[in-house]
């Protein structure tokens, strides 16, 4: 099946668990091919990263993840457009899914009910879709929702100048609107569930933290891009600051490990679910690899 030259695949897309008494579902918006380019040779992460072709290219999974936490319905890297939006980009190789508003239906979620977006960081498949065309104009997908971003990826980023980029086009109808929030070293959205800074991949990226009754979850966005780079979090691929990111990904592990928490981050394949376990010499990614059935 095929929508504006995209490949839509049609199997199950999202899935649903309890983490205390929050209900977290994750939805998959397909997949995307990528070359990571690790820091290491090429023999040992080939070894580990299995699925990779022979130029070096991986499909990465698209999550995102919808949190209801008391009356917070919460969206956290609503990326592509819809897969129906004419105006949609064009991503070479994206295989879609059916889309987050598909799975929003799905879950009798209306856009109307959304009452916070959170952006881990702003690289484009991760904010794609926060906008949309209507009636000639450029209006928030998420009506009455606050839109949250890490500070420094808005007010630090060169894209900011140039009216006709995607983040000018997005985020800036949304800042217009005086419904941008931008998110220093934490920030709570609402009761369990913060912004938590973890710069890296961007200056600004953050991750997600939520804590309901005695269960912990995290959300980790880009920290990491593959279940290898746990074990290995000096792979580093370019154009990150490595230095900051290795930092960043300690101090995640050794929280995440230690609340024996659930784990997702946005590019392992889906549904995503896993936890970070201590080893005798550092961390590694246990995914569970199966589908809840919810």
């Amino acid at each position: 099946m095929t929508s504006g030259g995209v490949v839509i695949a049609t199997e199950p897309f999202f899935d649903t668990r309890r983490i205390g008494d929050a209900s977290v579902s994750v939805i998959s918006e397909g997949t995307l091919p990528w070359a990571p380019r690790l820091q290491a040779p090429e023999a040992e992460w080939r070894a580990v990263v299995p699925s990779a072709d022979a130029a070096g290219v991986v499909p990465l999974g698209m999550n995102l993840v919808l949190i209801h936490e008391g009356e917070a319905v919460i969206l956290v890297d609503p990326g592509f457009e819809d897969p129906s939006d004419t105006e949609a980009s064009t991503w070479p190789g994206l295989v879609r899914s059916p889309g987050l508003h598909a799975a929003l239906q799905s879950m009798d979620v209306k856009p109307e009910q959304v009452t916070h977006v959170l952006l881990t960081h702003t690289h484009g498949d991760h904010y794609a879709g926060v906008t949309v065309m209507r009636k000639g104009e450029r209006v928030p997908r998420y009506p009455h929702a606050r839109y949250y971003v890490g500070r420094a990826d808005w007010e630090q980023n060169p894209e900011r100048a140039r009216p006709d980029s995607m983040l000018a086009r997005q985020l800036g109808t949304l800042a217009g609107l005086n419904l941008l929030e931008l998110v220093d070293n934490s920030r709570e959205i609402a009761p369990g569930v913060s912004m938590l800074a973890a710069p890296g991949e961007s200056a600004g990226h953050c991750i997600v933290h939520l804590r309901s009754g005695s269960e912990t979850f995290y959300f980790l966005g880009d920290l990491f891009h593959l279940g290898c780079e746990v074990e290995h979090p000096d792979w580093v691929s370019p154009g990150r600051n490595q230095e900051t990111m290795m930092a960043s990904r300690q101090r995640v592990m050794a929280d995440a490990s230690a609340s024996h928490a659930t784990v997702v981050f946005s590019h392992e394949p889906f549904p995503g679910w896993g936890q970070i376990v201590a080893t005798e010499n550092g961390y590694r990614w246990e995914p569970s690899g199966v589908l809840s059935h919810n």
